[in-house]
């Protein structure tokens, strides 16, 4: 049993990697690589473009290796770490919502005691890749820990999980700042801010699937809280998102081809507004997954503007 939302095209790629191996280890390798989301390669990519601009924008050009490289693995490492704690911190309400009763702790495949030894690896393996960078990005790492810890419980005494998702999911964005330039500037911390705003939107847009779920079991979210104003109201966000990032293009001095970017992001941001207008659950699914290519747009324009300028 799988994930309702799980990827098929990542799962059939999973199950290729995994062909090798005797059955019982290849069945639990793919429930190890389940609960780390490797089947939903989506929330890797929304947490790796923040992370991606914010290394163009600090170097001013093509980044070095070393910390692209750092970056990109710890993007991967810290979701997938993520994800494993989330699924033991809603072990118990998991199996009561379509979507998620599927996961593997849900469905029994893997024990809380497991996940959690998976959690303490994964966070181990990035601090790893922290100590390769300088002290002050080590010392930011603390703070990244502690919000990918946290997140996955605060949806049970706030409606505002996502904007916590927001921070940790952005912290990279002033870790990047760091180990690239030695400091956080001004800009670093506009992104850092827009990053959550954006986070706000497609977790909402993600929550809106779950929301008749969630308020059976008790759980909290912005879908929940915005209520019946969600789409003004997520329409005001993707505003407020484009107008940040309309002032880090300023900050920044990026030339026309950001400008592009963000005029692509714009639409894609009607686009998914269109999508939602009904609040069906796929569309709201399908919005969700869309915002991959805003991120990309984004990522393109920065790349660009930095070439040309």
């Amino acid at each position: 049993m799988q994930p309702a939302d799980s990827s098929t095209r990542a799962t059939r790629v999973l199950n290729w990697l995994l062909q090798k191996l005797p059955a019982p280890y290849r069945e639990k390798a793919l429930d190890y690589l389940v609960l780390t989301r490797m089947d939903r390669p989506i929330g890797a990519l929304l947490l790796l473009w923040p992370t991606w601009w914010a290394l163009w924008l600090a170097a001013g050009d093509f980044p070095p290796w070393k910390p692209l490289i750092i970056f990109t693995l710890g993007v991967f490492a810290m979701r997938a770490a993520g994800c494993a704690i989330n699924d033991y911190a809603d072990r118990k309400l998991d199996p009561q919502v379509e979507r998620t009763a599927g996961r593997p702790i849900a469905s029994g495949r893997v024990t809380p005691r497991e996940a959690l030894i998976v959690f303490a690896v994964l966070l181990v393996f990035a601090f790893v890749l922290v100590l390769f960078t300088n002290r002050l990005t080590i010392e930011l790492s603390f703070a990244g820990a502690a919000l990918a810890a946290i997140y996955p419980f605060t949806k049970r005494w706030t409606y505002l999980p996502q904007v916590v998702l927001g921070a940790a999911f952005g912290w990279s964005i002033p870790m990047a700042f760091a180990a690239v330039a030695g400091s956080v500037p001004p800009v670093g911390w506009l992104l850092f801010i827009g990053n959550i705003l954006w986070s706000v939107i497609y977790d909402t847009e993600y929550a809106m699937v779950d929301r008749e779920d969630d308020l059976k079991v008790g759980a909290k979210s912005t879908a929940i809280l915005f209520g019946d104003a969600d789409l003004p109201i997520l329409g005001m966000l993707m505003g407020t998102f484009l107008l940040t990032m309309f002032f880090i293009g300023q900050r920044a001095a990026l030339s026309w081809p950001y400008w592009l970017g963000l005029l692509v992001a714009a639409g894609l941001f009607g686009y998914q507004h269109w999508l939602i207008r009904d609040r069906i659950r796929d569309a709201c699914l399908a919005a969700f997954r869309h915002n991959n290519w805003l991120g990309l747009a984004v990522w393109i324009g920065i790349v660009l503007a930095l070439a040309v300028k």
